[in-house]
Parts: structure tokens; C-alpha cells; sequence
């Protein structure tokens, strides 16, 4: 086993190797550590000795490689998803503050779960993983068979069908809990929907989003009573003139301004992930 150090950068591993030559001990370090020796810094510590009778002796090569925050995340996710029963490889590339981890592979998609719980819960443990021997954060973000891509569009589809529902009935409308990364997705849909507005209201992992419709002087019809409710002049029934409607437990008057441009600290992410920093 390779013996294994905590540095600012990610993990820096070491390991002696000893092979009949010096370059059977280097392939036998780019084996265990599962990258080309080209990435691999070797200190050869013994080589044979030539002699009469041919070469006396073995090689050492002392071998070490520091291992990035994203591969140790990587290499984390490919070794839970294999005790799961699937092989799966995992593709990295570069996101803004962090990496993308694409997990790749036959049947992999069955590790998404339900609206992306299961990967979610995967993509937090593997940037706990990665982020343990360092104080600076790392952000590492998942994906699988596109299912991130998707998820955007539907809860895209969702904001504005909600919006709609919001300006239909004249009423604050509540969406299930999400996650950040969610409600982040729907705040966005619904600021470029013009008179409507969002909110997050509750706490983790209840967490969800109001959305309201910014437009009281449009009148509204009510199937309960039969009456047009709002407007400028109020709500009138048989000419009496009625109190406008106000919501006994949620605050519904909060504007764009107040309630999706200064959130709650843990809907102030980027776009490129899940998870904000994790504190210790």
C-alpha cells in the first residue's frame, strides 16, 4: 500500500517499489497508483549490479504522486459505486471553482435515485472526501447520463407553470423543499417572468420556495364563492365592499428586491454545483 501524506494541494502518496529493473518498479508504481509514470516523480534508491554472470540485485524506486482534490473524489466514487455492484469510470474536467465528476459507465444511471437524491448524497460524501485534509474548499460536482441538464429544464418548466398558477389565482403558491441548487434554479426562472417574484422560506432540509404574483390590481375570480376578488376598488360581493385577502401564516408582501437578490446566505452559490463550503 502506497503510504499516503495530507498536503495543501491534495494527497501526496509514496511508496518504494522493487522489480528486477528500474523500469519494471516504475510500471509497478504507475499500476498502484493508477496514472502514467509521466505523472510520477521517482528517486531510484538501489539498481542492479552488473556482473560477470549478468545483472546481481534488485531496483528500488521510491515513487510518489500527489493526488488531486478531484481524483480523490473520483477515486472515492468509483470505490462506493463498485461495492454497490456497478464499474463505473469517472470523467473530470475543469468547472469554475472546482471540477465536474461525469460518471460514466453501463447502467450507471441507476445511482441518480429519485430527482437526484442518491447522486446528490454521493457528489456530498465524495466533496467531504476530498476537502477532509484541507481547510481551503474545493468544490466537486456530479453528473450522470445528463441527468443535472435535464433536471434544469424541468424545474425550469415547473417555475413557470407555478408563476402561472401564482398569477391565476392571486395566491403565494409553495413548492415542495429543494435543495440550493434547486431553489436556485427556480429563483432564476421565475426573476425573468415579469410580475412575479420568489422567496426562501424554512430551514434545511425543509428549505422551499414561495412564489408570488407581483400584480394586485388584476382581478381575480374565486371558484369558492363565485365573487372577483382585487383590484384597484377592493373585493366586492353584492355591493358590499370586502377586506382584501391576507395570508394568516406566510408574509406575501416581500419584493424581488428584498427576497431573491439578498437570500439566505445558502442560496448564494455559482452555478457550478451543489454544495457551497462546508465548515468544519
Amino acid at each position: 500500500m502506497a503510504k499516503a501524506a495530507a498536503n495543501q494541494g491534495g494527497l501526496n502518496m509514496k511508496q518504494v517499489f522493487t522489480a528486477k529493473t528500474v523500469d519494471e518498479a516504475k510500471a509497478l508504481a504507475a499500476e498502484e497508483f493508477g496514472v502514467s509514470a509521466e505523472k510520477i516523480a521517482f528517486t531510484v534508491l538501489e539498481e542492479p549490479k552488473k556482473t560477470l554472470f549478468g545483472m546481481k540485485g534488485e531496483a528500488k524506486v521510491e515513487a510518489e504522486y500527489e493526488m488531486s482534490k478531484p481524483e480523490i473524489a473520483a477515486d472515492y466514487i468509483v470505490t462506493v459505486m463498485r461495492c454497490m455492484g456497478y464499474d463505473p469510470t469517472v470523467e473530470i474536467s475543469e468547472i469554475e471553482g472546482g471540477s465536474l465528476l461525469e460518471i460514466k459507465g453501463d447502467g450507471v444511471e441507476g445511482i441518480i435515485g429519485r430527482r437526484g437524491e442518491t447522486l446528490d448524497s454521493l457528489q456530498y460524501l465524495a466533496s467531504l472526501v476530498a476537502n477532509r485534509n484541507d481547510r481551503n474548499y474545493y468544490r466537486i460536482a456530479t453528473d450522470c447520463c445528463g441527468f443535472r441538464d435535464k433536471r434544469k429544464v424541468q424545474l425550469e418548466e415547473l417555475a413557470g407553470k407555478m408563476v402561472a398558477k401564482a398569477k391565476r389565482t392571486g395566491r403565494t403558491v409553495a413548492l415542495e423543499p429543494m435543495n440550493p441548487y434547486e431553489r436556485r434554479i427556480i429563483h432564476a426562472a421565475v426573476s425573468q417572468i415579469e410580475n412575479a417574484s420568489s422567496r426562501s422560506v424554512g430551514e434545511e432540509p425543509y428549505r422551499k420556495v414561495l412564489i408570488t404574483c407581483n400584480d394586485p390590481d388584476r382581478p381575480r375570480y374565486s371558484h369558492r364563492n363565485g365573487d372577483y376578488k382585487g383590484g384597484r376598488n377592493g373585493n366586492r360581493r353584492n355591493g358590499r365592499r370586502r377586506e382584501d385577502f391576507k395570508a394568516r401564516s406566510l408574509d406575501i408582501t416581500s419584493s424581488f428586491e428584498k427576497d431573491y437578490k439578498k437570500p439566505k446566505p445558502e442560496d448564494e452559490m455559482g452555478s457550478t454545483g451543489l454544495y457551497s463550503k462546508i465548515e468544519f
